[in-house]
């Protein structure tokens, strides 16, 4: 890597690095002392985020995009580590009665808003890396939330069946999120373990079976929560856990809504492309999730380091940004009126040449 690109993947990284560390240092002081620093956290992961992104565009282009970025791997493992101390620290906050309710409201909504969007998009980042203790760090990092299995079932199921009705976490065009989202916890825990036990078998393996790890792991996390707060701990812990999760969810449910793979023989799918996820350009909550919205480009290299992810004209795109329409995801009548003719339309625009984007302005 010549000293130019070197010292343009430095810059870039810097942006990620602002963007996803400011957060951690708000959400930590309003755990501790409440006021003005929980409100301050909440509103970073909210309005300010929303504000950002309407009032600039900041353009970044790699020349090599394929190329190694070392020092995301480095903001990555410290994200994971700031969860880490973040989430027991939540939890003492919640638990312990020192806070007034409105102050534990926004810990709560500030804390559960960071740990759903910046801790779920890194350990989504980690466990695609190919560095094993990436990986365990990935994993770990769900195992705290309650949602060990989505290591195996992102990897092993929805990467292989986005877009299909074999992805649980795909979700069909006229179904609620509401609907979805029982359906793609309970069908990703399924279709995980059935390809792991798969996987297993044809290698004939002996080795600890991931789904003990994710099992056990979560029942020594609820015994951490019991020793920082007792049974209220273990409540707000499984609350914030569960509300972290619901978010990922959310995520999966706005990016491949109403998207399908044509099925091309019995079974077998027309390979992933960028049409079967809707992307949103934005840059401040591209930055904050570590460009998760640049999601049909992550489909296309699931191994390529997050800087390098870009959006193109061929790419349908969402009219805001992940985290705004997410938000209207969570009100299925406004959702659909804005949501379902695009996919008409983009369906109609299947088999053209170029930018479909101009169709989804109409």
């Amino acid at each position: 890597m010549t000293q130019t690109m070197a010292q343009k993947t430095t810059h870039i990284i810097r942006f990620f690095a602002v963007t996803t560390l400011a957060p951690v240092a708000l959400l930590a002081l309003g755990a501790l002392f409440g006021g003005f620093w929980a409100v301050a956290g909440f509103l970073y992961m909210t309005a300010l985020a929303y504000s950002l992104d309407q009032l600039v565009i900041l353009a970044r282009a790699p020349e090599n995009p394929e190329a190694e970025f070392p020092d995301a791997n480095a903001l990555s493992t410290g994200l994971a580590l700031s969860h880490f101390a973040l989430l027991p620290l939540a939890v003492w906050a919640l638990s312990n009665g020192q806070l007034a309710f409105w102050e534990r409201l926004f810990v709560f909504f500030g804390m559960g808003l960071f740990f759903g969007q910046v801790s779920n998009s890194n350990a989504h980042e980690l466990v695609h890396r190919s560095d094993r203790t990436l990986r365990r760090l990935g994993t770990w990092v769900y195992i705290t939330l309650l949602f060990g299995h989505h290591a195996t079932a992102h990897v092993r199921v929805h990467h292989r069946y986005a877009a299909t009705a074999r992805d649980p976490n795909s979700a069909p065009l006229g179904m609620s999120y509401f609907r979805f989202l029982p359906r793609a916890w309970l069908g990703s825990f399924r279709a995980g373990l059935r390809e792991e036990n798969a996987m297993r078998a044809r290698a004939k393996s002996t080795d600890l079976h991931p789904y003990v790890l994710y099992v056990g792991g979560a029942i020594v996390c609820l015994a951490l929560a019991y020793l920082i707060g007792g049974f209220t701990g273990v409540f707000k812990y499984m609350l914030l856990a569960g509300y972290a999760s619901s978010q990922l969810m959310l995520s999966d449910y706005v990016q491949h809504y109403g998207l399908r793979r044509r099925e091309v023989a019995p079974g077998k799918f027309e390979p992933v492309s960028a049409g079967h996820s809707w992307n949103s350009p934005q840059w401040f909550t591209s930055f904050l999730m570590l460009n998760a919205p640049r999601h049909s480009d992550h489909h296309a290299h699931p191994m390529k380091p997050y800087p390098a992810l870009a959006v193109t004209e061929e790419m349908p795109q969402l009219p805001r940004s992940l985290p705004a329409m997410a938000t209207l995801a969570l009100i299925p009548p406004l959702w659909r009126k804005v949501m379902d003719p695009r996919v008409a339309r983009l369906h109609a625009a299947t088999g053209t040449q170029g930018s479909v984007n101009h169709l989804l302005r109409k």
